[in-house]
C-alpha cells in the first residue's frame, strides 16, 4: 500500500482541484470520499489508510474548501460543485466507483449519480441528507435566509450563526460523547481557511444555494427506487444538523439499505474512524 499523496489536477472549468489519494495497488476498486461543510479532504486523513488496504481512495477538496483553487469568476453553486467533481473523475479516467457522501458531499455526489447512474457501484451516506425529514431545527437561520431571498441582514445572521470559530467547533464536538477523540487542529484548520479573503461570502452563497437541492430530492429518491443501488447509512444519531429521520427515510426507497445509528454527532469520521472503516469494508465486501 502506498502512503497517502496530495496532488492537484487542473480541470477544464479552470478549477485546480486539490485531492488526496491512497491505493494498495493499480486497478484497485475506487472509493470517492466527498466531504462536507466546513471541512475538506483533511477530514478523511485517518480513514483513508484504513480503507486503502483494499481500495483506491480519492478525496477531493470541493471548490471553496481546503486547498482547491477556483477562478475569480467561479460561481459557487452545488451544480457547479458536482460539475467540478465530475470533471475530476474524467481527468483521472474513473468510470466506476463507490462513494462516501457526507453533509455537502451528499447533494454533490447524488447529482453525479443522477448523471452517471451506471458509474456508481454503491453509496455510503454518513449524515448525508436526501429527505426533508432529515433537517434539524438548527437550519432555521438558513431557511430564513432562503425565505428572505438573500437579504443582507439575513446573511449577517447566518454568518454569525454558522461561520464563527465557536460554530465551527460546535459541528465537531456537539453530541459527541467522545469529543476528546476530535483533534483540535481539525476545526482550527477549517476556521483558518474560512478567514481567507472572500471565503465567507463564498460560504454564504453556498448556504443560499443549498435550497436548490431540496426540489431535487424527488429525483434522488426516484434514482434510489429505479437503481436499487446498494446503500449503507451510518448516522451520528446526536447530529442536530441532519437528524435520524433522514437516515431512516432511505428505507422507503431502498428496502435493502443498511442503516446504522452511532452514538456520535455530525463528524462521525473524527470520533469513530475505525468503526467506519470496518463497516464500510464489510458492506462493500458483500457487493463485490
Amino acid at each position: 500500500m502506498t502512503l497517502a499523496q496530495t496532488k492537484t489536477v487542473p480541470l477544464p472549468s479552470g478549477v485546480n482541484m486539490f485531492y488526496r489519494e491512497q491505493t494498495p495497488t493499480a486497478g484497485a476498486p475506487v472509493i470517492l470520499l466527498l466531504h462536507g461543510f466546513p471541512s475538506s479532504s483533511h477530514q478523511f486523513r485517518n480513514l483513508m489508510p484504513l480503507l486503502a488496504a483494499k481500495y483506491r481512495v480519492l478525496a477531493p477538496d470541493l471548490p471553496g474548501f481546503g486547498f482547491t483553487e477556483a477562478p475569480s469568476t467561479y460561481k459557487y453553486t452545488f451544480d457547479n460543485l458536482a460539475a467540478a467533481v465530475a470533471e475530476f473523475l474524467d481527468e483521472l479516467r474513473i468510470t466506476k466507483f463507490s462513494m462516501y457522501i457526507f453533509d455537502y458531499g451528499a447533494p454533490t455526489g447524488l447529482k453525479i449519480a443522477l448523471q452517471r447512474p451506471d458509474a456508481v457501484q454503491a453509496i455510503v451516506t454518513q449524515n448525508g441528507n436526501a429527505y426533508v425529514e432529515g433537517f434539524g431545527d438548527i437550519w432555521a437561520p438558513i431557511q430564513d435566509l432562503w425565505a428572505s431571498n438573500n437579504k443582507p441582514e439575513n446573511r449577517l445572521i447566518v454568518e454569525k450563526a454558522m461561520l464563527s470559530f465557536e460554530a465551527i467547533k460546535f459541528q465537531y464536538v456537539n453530541g459527541n460523547p467522545y469529543a476528546d477523540r476530535v483533534a483540535p487542529e481539525s476545526y482550527y484548520l477549517d476556521y483558518a481557511l474560512l478567514q481567507r479573503p472572500g471565503n465567507k461570502e463564498i460560504q454564504l452563497d453556498l448556504f443560499m444555494d443549498y435550497r436548490t437541492n431540496i426540489p431535487q430530492y424527488a429525483d434522488y429518491q426516484r434514482y434510489f427506487r429505479e437503481s436499487q443501488v446498494p446503500l449503507l447509512g451510518i448516522w451520528g444519531k446526536n447530529d442536530v444538523f441532519f437528524i435520524p429521520p433522514g437516515a431512516e427515510a432511505y428505507k422507503r426507497d431502498l428496502p435493502n439499505a443498511e442503516i446504522k445509528m452511532i452514538d456520535a454527532g455530525h463528524f462521525v469520521v473524527e470520533s469513530h474512524t475505525e468503526l467506519l472503516a470496518r463497516e464500510i469494508t464489510a458492506f462493500l465486501s458483500k457487493i463485490e
